[in-house]
């Protein structure tokens, strides 16, 4: 009995240790714990007591002090805080449209795309700067932001729930040069360019907006910015665009209503029609020639659109010489006279050219055309209205041996008395004494051509 007491007195003081060692680790850890939890709350109350703090300085301040005081308080914070929408940034310059993923972004200029600082306090954008650098952040936003209500009115909040991420396992949205520093009022921007379409959006459309970069530029509020809406297209597409203007080395397809391998392209190109320059040649030439070959399917609102984008065209300062047996024309780049001489090689004058047969007329400027090929190129800068098919605003008038009106117009039309429009063979433009050519002549019995 004494032994077994003994045992359990032992086994009594054994318990009483193990008690005693854990005790001061357990203590600890809860410690720890209790610590560790009363950070966190601290770290969570301290931007809520911050504002109640600033809130409720504030507010004794107004009562304490009159409006003025406060806004001449070298605090900038106080003063942005009174004038919460002075400054904003604004994109200098619209954007180049179209816009494919994977193509850089520029201005409409072609340059590179700038923000700016305004200043709006007088109602105008009025350029202004801040004496320290702005850190600043290029976002995309959605197309329908802001609403039609909301228009000049959103806040930071909405503004920063309007800004499109990229989708699930894609690309970022937008990659390039986004974080940007403004100094003196500018911020040029380097590359950017989007990795994705914009069909997938709501508005299918996107804008580009600019915010300062979270966390700094604390001491003055400054709005955001963004540009108009646009959409976003495949870079696929890019291979199909039209160009504006189109140049006279375009294939013919890159003008409108003419796709690319469509029904038009593949009639064109078997007529060996294949480029601007070509389309616009036939044109003046034969323009009856040119409806047959695209057909019926080619309606009349179509052809319109098709020649109003071909006539836009950039010509190229060359002139085309064709000698004939009693003078020489000069033609521009789409088949069109623009200067004619004499057998001894001199300018026939305007008072000189008056009335000619258009159909002889007519048919060297066709000869020139079936030997395009073989026609000297002369480099020559042309008048402008000669280089630019739509400019002009003249209408001019020139009549032939037979009394038959014709008038010419700024889009280079004649319209004769039956109402048939067509092209003329000759430039609108004038080259001499500033008045366009019109030609007079007769035709004697063997064949020669010769000058009232």
């Amino acid at each position: 009995m004494a032994a077994k007491r003994l045992l359990d007195d032992s086994d009594q003081d054994k318990h009483k240790r193990i008690r005693t060692t854990t005790t001061p680790f357990a203590s600890a850890i809860g410690e720890i714990v209790m610590v560790k939890n009363m950070q966190n709350l601290f770290s969570g109350l301290e931007p809520l007591l911050r504002r109640v703090v600033n809130e409720e300085v504030e507010r004794a301040m107004r009562q304490c002090y009159p409006p003025r005081s406060i806004t001449r308080s070298p605090s900038l914070r106080l003063q942005a805080m009174e004038h919460p929408s002075s400054f904003q940034f604004i994109f200098k310059k619209k954007l180049s449209l179209s816009i494919f993923t994977g193509s850089r972004l520029l201005d409409m200029d072609g340059n590179s795309i700038n923000v700016i600082l305004v200043d709006k306090s007088n109602g105008q954008n009025v350029p202004t700067s801040l004496p320290h650098p702005i850190k600043i952040e290029i976002v995309v936003l959605d197309g329908d932001f802001p609403s039609s209500e909301k228009e000049s009115s959103w806040t930071s909040e909405e503004f920063n729930s309007n800004i499109v991420k990229e989708r699930t396992g894609k690309r970022p949205l937008l990659t390039g040069e986004l974080n940007l520093t403004m100094r003196d009022g500018i911020a040029p921007i380097g590359d950017i360019e989007f990795t994705d379409n914009s069909s997938w959006t709501r508005s299918r459309k996107f804008r580009l907006g600019v915010r300062v970069v979270p966390g700094t530029n604390q001491n003055v509020q400054i709005r955001e910015g963004m540009t108009e809406p646009f959409v976003v297209k495949d870079h696929r597409g890019e291979l199909y665009k039209k160009h504006h203007p189109p140049s006279l080395n375009d294939e013919v397809w890159r003008l409108e209503k003419i796709g690319k391998d469509g029904a038009f392209h593949k009639k064109l190109t078997l007529a060996k029609i294949t480029t601007v320059q070509e389309f616009l040649k036939l044109s003046v030439i034969d323009p009856q020639r040119l409806r047959k070959i695209l057909g019926i399917a080619m309606s009349e609102k179509m052809w319109d659109a098709t020649m109003k984008h071909a006539k836009s065209c950039v010509m190229e300062n060359k002139v085309y010489v064709y000698r004939g047996p009693q003078f020489t024309i000069h033609l521009n780049a789409i088949c069109q006279m623009v200067r004619a001489y004499n057998i001894n090689g001199q300018t026939i004058p305007n008072r000189d050219i008056n009335n000619i047969n258009k159909n002889y007329i007519q048919s060297y400027v066709r000869e020139a055309y079936d030997r395009w090929n073989e026609l000297e190129e002369i480099d020559e800068a042309l008048n402008d209205n000669v280089a630019l098919l739509t400019q002009g605003e003249r209408m001019e008038q020139f009549q032939n041996n037979n009394n038959h009106q014709v008038s010419y117009d700024q889009n280079d039309f004649f319209v004769d008395k039956s109402g048939c429009i067509e092209w003329s063979p000759f430039a609108t433009s004038p080259l001499v004494n500033g008045i366009a050519y019109s030609f007079s002549g007769a035709i004697t019995d063997d064949g020669a051509l010769r000058w009232h």
